[in-house]
Parts: structure tokens; C-alpha cells; sequence
């Protein structure tokens, strides 16, 4: 499918802005998953604001696409694209694992918008296919289930397990995305448990798959057109997305130290300028930087 110049901006926008609404968050919680969050700015930003059927002022409609983080630890990027969405205010993501606010990891009985709670790795292909099997005996013929998994994910005896009940249930309302960005909480996958042959290991479990740039929208745009409305056959699909760790800031591509990590307000500033650059944008530091020196003064300073 071919993508408009405004429709490209438009994501490329949200893409940057769920980058910068992710470090801000991070850093005035002093906690947060920087890395993955930005591996898959694009992939949430061409979900939302072009791929899925959804509406935020009818969160609980019954024809919706759901989208299931199985990755819950992203749950900054999520936060970020919800509330760019619509869903909320803007101004609520500073409630990022405030007592009382957004939490650290998804919890749908407190957020409105999200699909499913999470924490444990290798969970949420199983919810995807608990919806899905839902959704059919509902004879909810049009609705998708998108489902995020980190690469070292695939790790999880359950994601197999999952993966092996879409493909017998031929559930082709199943959308996996894998946001294959090749790096875990310590260290390169291929050194800490390889998964390769990769594709090979969905088709054998009985899946097809697209391969694309996670970070290309309109090959991502494409991709998710055809895994909707040209190749469902009988068999659940996976894509591929091949993405980097850290997209857009030199100091956490590919880097496993950014894998859990909140930066002090001045290197997020230093983060949020390069973004602007990087992406072309007017310069932007980190919004938040004097009043963290404030509360900094409060609680540690004389």
C-alpha cells in the first residue's frame, strides 16, 4: 500500500514523539526501559495511527483491534503512543510509576486503552490467543489481535506453547510482531541464547511470516496491510521487524546498559536535543529539567 506525504509525516511525527515522551517519563521516574522502548517507536506509531481500528473516545468498543505488550517492560513507548492517541492527556504520563499512576509494567485494570496487564515475559502471545479464540466465538470476523514480543522473549518455553495452540486453532486473526532488535538485559541475544534460524522456527510451528526494517514505516505500513487483508489463509502470522535497540540516541544503540536505565535530567536533555536533530525537529531539551533539580535540592541538596 502506498503511504501519502502527509500520512508518512505524520508517523514519522509520532514516531519522534513517542521517542521524546519516553525519555521524559523515564527520567522524572528515575526508572524505565529506554532501549526497547525505542525499538518500537515506528512499530506503535504505524499501529495506531494508521494500522489498527480503533477509537479512543469508545475504548471498549466491540469491533476493535487489541493490542496485546507482551514485552510489558516498553510500557513508556505504549503510555506515549496512547495518550498521542488520545486516550488521555499528555500530561499524565509523569504519573510513570508515581504512587498511584501509570505502572512500571501494564496494568489494564488502571490504565484505559490497554488490552492486557503484564510483568512475566513470554505471557502475552497466550492472552492473544485467549482473545482471539474469544473474539471468534463472538463471530468477530473483522477484528485483529496485534501482539508485541521482545526477541529475547522467544526465549519462553510458553511463547512456543502459544505459538503452537494460534497455528492448531487457525487463528489467522493473530498477529504477532516480533521487535527483533537484537539485544537483551545483558547482552547480545545471538551470545546469550540464540533464536535463529528465526523465520524458519515460526513457518515450522505451522505460522506465516513477513521480514521487514522495523524502523522503514512504509515497508512496516505495507506489511501490516498484507498481514490483515491479504494473507490470512487459515495460519496465524508473525512479522519480523528488525529493529535497533536504543533507535536514536548514539549512547543506546545497541547498547544492553540502556536496556533498564533512567537517565539524569541532563544527559536526558543532552538525548532529547540529539533526537531533534536526529529527526529534524526544532531542538527540544528535556522539559522537566528544572523542576528535577528542584525536587534534587529538596530531598539531597543543601
Amino acid at each position: 500500500m502506498q503511504l501519502t506525504p502527509e500520512k508518512l509525516a505524520e508517523l514519522e511525527e509520532m514516531a519522534y514523539q513517542i521517542r521524546r515522551l519516553s525519555i521524559e517519563m523515564i527520567t522524572y521516574s528515575c526508572w524505565g526501559h529506554i532501549g526497547g522502548s525505542f525499538s518500537m517507536a515506528e512499530l506503535l506509531a504505524v499501529l495506531y495511527f494508521q494500522a489498527m481500528r480503533i477509537d479512543p473516545h469508545k475504548p471498549g468498543w466491540d469491533e476493535r483491534d487489541r493490542l496485546i505488550l507482551s514485552k510489558a517492560h516498553g510500557s513508556p513507548a505504549l503510555y506515549a503512543v496512547l495518550a498521542l492517541r488520545g486516550f488521555y492527556p499528555i500530561d499524565q504520563i509523569y504519573s510513570y510509576c508515581e504512587l498511584g499512576g501509570f505502572e512500571g509494567h501494564t496494568d489494564m485494570t488502571r490504565t484505559i486503552g490497554l488490552e492486557s496487564s503484564g510483568g512475566p515475559l513470554g505471557m502475552g502471545l497466550s492472552v492473544s490467543v485467549g482473545v482471539a479464540l474469544g473474539l471468534r466465538f463472538k463471530e468477530n470476523a473483522s477484528g485483529r489481535v496485534y501482539c508485541i514480543l521482545g526477541d529475547g522473549e522467544l526465549n519462553e518455553g510458553n511463547v512456543w506453547e502459544a505459538a503452537m495452540s494460534a497455528a492448531h486453532y487457525h487463528l489467522d486473526n493473530v498477529i504477532a510482531i516480533i521487535d527483533y532488535n537484537k539485544v537483551m538485559a545483558k547482552g547480545f541475544v545471538w551470545d546469550l541464547m540464540s533464536i535463529e534460524p528465526l523465520s524458519d522456527k515460526w513457518r515450522a510451528f505451522g505460522w506465516d511470516v513477513i521480514e521487514v526494517d522495523g524502523h522503514d514505516i512504509p515497508a512496516l505500513a505495507d506489511a501490516l496491510h498484507r498481514a490483515r487483508w491479504v494473507m490470512p489463509r487459515g495460519k496465524p502470522i508473525a512479522i519480523i521487524a528488525h529493529t535497533v535497540k536504543g533507535r536514536g540516541v548514539e549512547m543506546a544503540e545497541f547498547n544492553y546498559q540502556w536496556h533498564t536505565h533512567a537517565p539524569d535530567p541532563q544527559t536526558a536533555d543532552k538525548m532529547l536535543r540529539e533526537l531533534s536533530y536526529n529527526y529534524s525537529r526544532p531542538e527540544q531539551g528535556y522539559s522537566r529539567l528544572g523542576v528535577d533539580q528542584e525536587k534534587e535540592a529538596f530531598y539531597g541538596g543543601e
